[in-house]
């Protein structure tokens, strides 16, 4: 019978583990020099940041009470016909921004031999405009067309024939109304 005592066996590599065993403290003493490092490198960037919130957030709150304190001495009245004068200001600038060189050219390169235009009627509001179009056209088929062709373009939407009527001289009147998407240069 073989008499081996598993337990009490000597481990022969004991070197190979004492190495690698080295490597890893290294390793890990290396990664935390390395976060030290970059814990001092970073200590005054955030203080200059803290720094920098702490007078914004007071130039905030100076600001607040300047706000409230002219709130104060303009009174309601006078508040609401500075946005209402605002908005009147904005409007006019928007108006400004449409080109009516443009628009025509659209129109013009689009309007069939059937199709007469009647009025042109522009809304720029927040940023959209919205066109009517009234033409006079000898088939519906013409007035189709014409919307199609309008549409191709890429400078209106959702062209809809909103009005149509039979005239006396058998032609058909129709208010188109859609979005004008082509915005002009300023200066333009």
């Amino acid at each position: 019978m073989l008499r081996v005592n598993l337990s009490t066996r000597p481990f022969y590599n004991e070197r190979l583990v004492h190495v690698l065993l080295g490597l890893v403290g290294l390793v890990a003493g290396m990664v935390l020099v390395g976060g030290l490092l970059e814990l001092t490198a970073l200590s005054p960037k955030r203080a200059a940041l803290s720094a920098g919130a702490s007078r914004d957030e007071a130039a905030t709150q100076s600001m607040a009470a300047e706000a409230v304190d002219l709130r104060r001495k303009l009174g309601d009245t006078d508040l609401a016909r500075v946005v209402a004068a605002t908005g009147e200001a904005n409007g006019l600038i928007d108006r400004r921004l449409f080109s009516w060189t443009e628009f025509f050219n659209h129109i013009e390169q689009t309007l069939p031999a059937g199709v007469m235009l009647m009025s042109v009627r522009p809304d720029v509001d927040a940023g959209t405009i919205t066109v009517a179009i009234g033409v006079i056209g000898r088939r519906v088929a013409d007035i189709d067309s014409f919307i199609r062709k309008l549409e191709a373009t890429g400078a209106f939407a959702d062209m809809l024939a909103r009005e149509e009527q039979v005239t006396d001289e058998g032609t058909y009147r129709t208010l188109l109304v859609g979005r004008y998407l082509a915005r002009a240069k300023v200066g333009s």
